[in-house]
């Protein structure tokens, strides 16, 4: 496998997190919908409420102060694996 796919996908699961905070927060605006941390809001969307879920995904966030440096980690980690494969 090339190492640029392995050194992607280290950065999409450190990021993942974040990226789902950010889906979470554009769907809540589009649908003018309050979102925040402290508790969860009424969100219709297409007749059902979503507000649960939007909250879940912008509650994950927070993983990425444990994804972020357990990526950056792998990708050292995997650095170190490639030099000394050489």
């Amino acid at each position: 496998m090339k190492p640029w796919l392995i050194y992607l996908f280290i950065a999409f699961v450190g990021l993942l997190p974040v990226l789902l905070a950010m889906l979470a927060s554009a769907i809540a605006d589009w649908a003018k919908c309050e979102l925040n941390e402290a508790n969860v809001g009424p969100c219709v969307i297409a007749g059902r409420d979503v507000g649960n879920v939007l909250y879940g995904m912008f509650v994950c966030g927070w993983f990425s102060l444990i994804t972020m440096p357990a990526a950056l980690l792998a990708a050292v980690a995997y650095s170190i694996h490639l030099w000394m494969k050489r």
